[in-house]
């Protein structure tokens, strides 16, 4: 099993031994509510095996074959070049037969490289993240570096937040934003409130491989996966890093 689905699981059998609610699941896993409720009554019918997706390893069977998609790559090298990616798949099925879909064709092309030109991209509405509704759902942990003491040198100041309630959990002082400091930070809270159920972090090189974002879809459908950094792997037994 994934991290995701560990976790996924660890949530579900909470609901089955009522430490939280359906709702709170729900809101926990980003899935609606009769989705939690399929899942909890899968697992109880099933087993742990239920929370596998069943389509791991298998190549989906609406990809377009490796041929077309080469085809697709090398006529935008060179008779459709300055086309832009939705005017593209419109020329594709008028003059070349082909009938895929502007997410097909933007995914070839994103893939190859290709940039669409001349794009407009939408401006991106942020919206308020509404609070757990429990106290230890979320823990968020981050570092600040600033000159504390007046006249003194900067430290980073790290430290950990309960997302429902605004509680300070710990914090700890280092001379850098650092794996020590964000350890100790964790022992605090781990010693004086217990193991949180999740953690949100930023995508800080102490919490995320930089080599994540270089797995091909391919390579994430068979279940590849980037090795876990220090922390990570300190944290994996019993959390789940959100970002």
């Amino acid at each position: 099993m994934t991290k995701k689905e560990i976790t996924k699981l660890r949530v579900i059998n909470q609901t089955i031994d009522a430490v939280i609610t359906i709702k709170e699941a729900a809101e926990l896993l980003n899935l609606s509510e009769r989705q939690v409720i399929r899942l909890k009554k899968g697992v109880l019918e099933k087993g742990p095996a239920f929370i596998i997706h069943k389509n791991r390893g298998r190549k989906p069977g609406h990809a377009i074959p490796d041929d077309i998609q080469k085809r697709i790559v090398d006529l935008k090298n060179t008779k459709y070049q300055e086309a832009n990616f939705t005017h593209f798949q419109e020329l594709l099925e008028k003059h070349e037969g082909i009938c895929i879909s502007y997410s097909t064709v933007y995914r070839v092309l994103s893939q190859a490289g290709f940039v669409s030109p001349k794009k407009h991209r939408k401006r991106k509405v942020h919206h308020r993240r509404k609070r757990k509704p429990q106290e230890g759902m979320l823990v968020q942990i981050d570092a600040s570096p600033h000159s504390w003491i007046i006249g003194g040198d900067v430290f980073s100041l790290h430290g950990a937040i309960d997302d429902a309630t605004g509680k300070i959990l710990a914090l700890f002082f280092a001379k850098n934003e650092c794996l020590e400091g964000y350890f100790q930070t964790m022992r605090q809270v781990i010693n004086h409130h217990g193991i949180p159920m999740s953690l949100y972090c930023d995508r800080h090189t102490i919490f995320v491989s930089p080599n994540g974002s270089k797995l091909t879809i391919d390579e994430q459908l068979q279940g590849k996966q980037v090795k876990l950094t220090q922390f990570g792997r300190a944290m994996d037994e019993r959390l789940f890093i959100s970002r």
